[in-house]
């Protein structure tokens, strides 16, 4: 079966769950407005794409490529990233709602959050160094063995990290969130 290669295209208002995406190799696309709700994109290999205001809650995402991958104004609820080949894997997210999705023992070093919902993402196991969590929700948000190293948390809120088991070396955090820290303890702390 022959895979397709689609490069510099656009694709404006479509609904993958009424007509799936033709399986192969997208390279430097854009997907604006289209829903790709509970689709399935095994093996779909994404390369300097961008996703504006598209819909991949629930996506299958076994084997799926993402490279170089933007997505901005996504709904990106319950997806399961560690799924996706891991080979060259980059992406970045702004103003995207990731609730209940995992990246469980994944590399993702230096990925960009902008703006996003975390609730109840598992970073369970996962290399997050030098990731940037810029204005996001981490609320119950799952950080267990997590390597955290110079990740930045100084504008992220609702999160609760236990220093004692997650590698957090040069981690920034504001003073305002350092309570997130301390959640454990269950002390009461006050300006």
């Amino acid at each position: 079966m022959s895979q397709a290669f689609i490069q510099d295209q656009n694709f404006d208002k479509l609904d993958y769950t009424q007509e799936p995406l033709a399986k192969g190799e997208y390279e430097n696309c854009t997907f604006t407005n289209c829903n790709f709700e509970e689709t399935n994109l095994n093996d779909i290999k994404f390369m300097n794409c961008d996703f504006h205001d598209c819909n991949w809650s629930l996506a299958q995402l076994n084997g799926t490529v993402l490279r170089e991958v933007k997505f901005k104004d996504c709904k990106m609820l319950g997806l399961q990233f560690e799924t996706c080949n891991d080979f060259g894997l980059s992406f970045s997210f702004e103003n995207c709602q990731l609730n209940h999705s995992t990246f469980f023992q994944m590399n993702i070093k230096k990925t960009i959050f902008r703006n996003c919902q975390l609730r109840e993402i598992d970073f369970s196991e996962s290399n997050l160094t030098n990731v940037v969590f810029d204005n996001c929700d981490l609320a119950q948000a799952i950080f267990i063995n997590t390597v955290l190293d110079k990740a930045d948390f100084r504008t992220a809120y609702n999160y609760s990290i236990d220093p004692e088991s997650n590698r957090l070396k040069k981690a920034k955090f504001s003073i305002l969130g350092i309570s997130g820290l301390l959640d454990k303890y269950d002390i009461v702390i006050e300006n």
